[in-house]
């Protein structure tokens, strides 16, 4: 199966927000990334709603339904009883689990699999019986991975920063680590997403190494991306990037 893009959309929200009202249209740009091609939309809410608010959350589902063909993601933190209730009422394709702080701005760690390993096998079923595949992030650290199996987990999505940062500086082999935890991710039966400062840039090459990949969640850098090429175009150009 070919890898998914699913765009995150949270950028949107935050320019909407800086100015008031409802321009740009978030819910429209949830469909739009349908009608441009990408595969699946995500979306982060926080407590403050700095960006995604909640009611947002509950409109895109409304239009974006399963039929449609393409993915509803969820991120954020299962700590907050709030973000809990709802993705339980939304019930998405997809809920991906954050270690995140409050008013923390943008992730930047993956879960500590053993250490909230309790943890996480009672929160992973409250979303499964609900019908919600369940994905974690994880660290590229094959420790962290083997942790993740034991947690009941359908997915882990890899906290990508790193390579992102590495790769900028010409070092190819930040690559090494992410393919040692994509290749025990696939050993224990765990599907495999990616996300954090993928662009287009580096985002072939990461494929490339690890063509078994589920899903990449991209959205700063898309957006980034969409200013100067026009949204349409830069979800095209990312979709030819996971290309066989």
């Amino acid at each position: 199966m070919p890898t998914k893009l699913s765009v995150n959309i949270n950028k949107f929200a935050t320019l909407r927000n800086s100015r008031g009202g409802n321009n740009p249209d978030v819910t429209k740009a949830a469909m739009d990334c349908q009608r441009f091609g990408a595969d699946g939309v995500t979306v982060h809410p926080r407590p403050d709603e700095r960006h995604i608010r909640y009611n947002d959350v509950r409109e895109i589902k409304i239009i974006n339904p399963k039929a449609s063909g393409i993915e509803f993601n969820i991120e954020g933190n299962s700590r907050e009883q709030k973000f809990v209730d709802l993705v339980l009422e939304v019930k998405p394709d997809q809920v991906t689990l954050v270690p995140d702080e409050l008013n923390q701005l943008t992730s930047d760690h993956g879960w500590d699999t053993i250490k909230h390993r309790e943890y996480l096998r009672e929160i992973i079923p409250v979303f499964q019986k609900a019908g919600i595949r369940v994905s974690i992030f994880v660290d590229p650290v094959v420790e962290m991975v083997e942790g993740a199996a034991k947690t009941g987990t359908d997915r882990i999505e890899l906290y990508t920063e790193e390579y992102s940062r590495q790769f900028a500086k010409g070092n190819r082999n930040a690559i090494t680590q992410y393919v040692a935890a994509a290749k025990k991710a696939k050993e224990l039966g765990l599907g495999l997403n990616a996300g954090h400062d993928l662009d287009l840039h580096n985002l072939k090459y990461f494929k490339q190494n690890i063509p078994w990949l589920d899903e990449v969640s991209i959205g700063h850098a898309l957006i980034c991306d969409a200013i100067y090429l026009g949204f349409e175009n830069a979800i095209q150009m990312y979709k030819r990037q996971l290309a066989e």
